[in-house]
């Protein structure tokens, strides 16, 4: 059994679920003309989600393109200088829908110098859609990007060979492709990645099956999409609720109240329900819930209310409120992954903060075991950082932030490291362990 057919083996190989599967945010990655933007133009041309005065737009800049017909690729490569260059630089959102389930997409830049941009988009998605070139096989890039994706918890990886009608839709680039990226993909610990041929150019595979690839007998990508399992996981977690605001409202007619604002990044609570307000320790209960005018009885991940205590204490911005029964670790030093995502190398003489959900330290980095070789998946030892690189590293905090390993809450998990003088974002990073500590 191929991935593509474990990962969908519940699943009918042919005809659409008939029920409503929710929304599914995924990424298009991989190196830098492979094919992705036109890939998104493809689902959405196909999939009848261009408006007729987007598609007479598109029409009208294919032609001043000097083509005969219609570049899919402008439909996500809105920048000016995106066009003029031909490349995707900036991360371009999208939404189409169908009668199963809506999408969010997200086209990644392929070029190394905005790998940044990748990590962005690859922090929310549910699926990652890593496109390869028939003619040019796995890149530096694609396995830059599958291994990014699955370091960012991303559980469905898709490995789409792009291409195939540049290569006589030959089965055989495309098994052999498919052996190369399970063998890299069982040694990044990816267990079931699925594979796909397509050719956006042409449309076959992507929405319609059409009629030069009648060899490969999986679901089109559209299927798989609309067939995979969105990770919503967050919501058996325990409870993390980074405050935001402090709310006190003095309307008249209103009773005044003191409310602590913000987004419950993972599990859920009730109204009566014990919670422990972290630094300070002190434990409380849920007085009350409020979604703009609404009283809830209970919230979960995802929802952004107002939360009620019922004893006053001294909570703000950069607090968490937490689950008595699992409160995530007090770490004063992390192991980590980081990310180099600075123009700028590592300058271990350059003073650090670390944004972790609301709450703000200064830090510094004590110790680097490693920079990751994206050919072997080993750690090379390392003098320093340069932009894109992956390492493993060990941070000393000034004072203490509330975590979870990443593996287990990609919210309380990550973070990011912003220079103190410039205030340029340089790194991201996702909690391996707190030594000494649960995770």
């Amino acid at each position: 059994m191929s991935g593509l057919q474990a990962l969908n083996a519940n699943l009918p190989v042919s005809g659409l679920p008939a029920v409503d599967r929710g929304v599914l945010r995924f990424l298009t990655c991989g190196s830098v003309d492979d094919g992705k933007s036109t890939l998104i133009g493809r689902l959405l041309y196909d999939s009848r989600a261009i408006l007729a005065d987007a598609l007479h737009a598109l029409e009208a800049s294919s032609r001043k393109r000097g083509l005969a017909g219609i570049d899919l690729s402008l439909l996500t490569d809105g920048l000016s200088a995106e066009r003029e260059q031909g490349i995707t630089i900036d991360v371009a959102y999208r939404y189409f829908s169908t009668g199963t389930r809506k999408f969010i997409i997200a086209d990644a830049p392929g070029h190394a110098q905005y790998t940044r941009n990748m990590v962005t988009a690859a922090s929310t998605a549910d699926l990652a859609l890593i496109l390869v070139d028939a003619r040019k096989g796995v890149q530096e890039q694609t396995r830059r990007h599958a291994a990014l994706a699955h370091l960012l918890g991303i559980r469905n990886l898709v490995f789409v060979v792009n291409k195939l009608d540049l290569v006589g839709y030959d089965p055989r680039v495309f098994e052999a492709l498919q052996g190369e990226l399970e063998a890299f993909s069982r040694s990044l610990g990816v267990a079931r990645p699925a594979f796909v041929p397509i050719s956006a150019l042409v449309g076959y595979m992507v929405v319609s099956r059409g009629s030069h690839l009648d060899w490969y007998q999986g679901p089109t990508l559209l299927e798989l999409l609309e067939a995979a399992q969105a990770d919503r996981s967050q919501a058996g977690r325990p409870f993390r609720f980074p405050v935001q605001l402090v709310c006190r409202p003095r309307t008249a007619g209103q009773a005044e109240f003191r409310g602590y604002q913000g987004r419950i990044t993972s599990g859920a609570v009730a109204v009566g329900d014990p919670v422990r307000v972290l630094p300070a320790g002190h434990t409380t209960r849920v007085a009350g819930l409020r979604l703009l005018d609404a009283k809830l009885s209970h919230a979960v991940a995802g929802q952004s209310v107002t939360l009620l205590l019922e004893d006053e204490l001294d909570i703000s911005r950069g607090d968490l409120l937490a689950s008595v029964v699992a409160p995530p670790a007090r770490a004063l030093d992390l192991e980590a992954t980081l990310c180099w995502l600075s123009e700028r190398p590592f300058d271990p003489a350059r003073p650090l903060r670390l944004r972790h959900t609301t709450r703000e330290v200064k830090a510094r980095i004590t110790d680097l075991a490693g920079r990751l070789d994206l050919r072997s998946l080993a750690l090379e030892p390392a003098a320093g950082l340069k932009a894109n690189d992956i390492a493993e590293v060990r941070l000393r905090l000034q004072a203490p932030v509330f975590v979870d390993p990443y593996r287990a809450d990609r919210a309380t998990g990550a973070f990011v490291l912003v220079d103190e003088a410039s205030h340029d974002t340089v790194a991201a990073g996702l909690v391996r362990a707190v030594p000494g500590g649960r995770p």
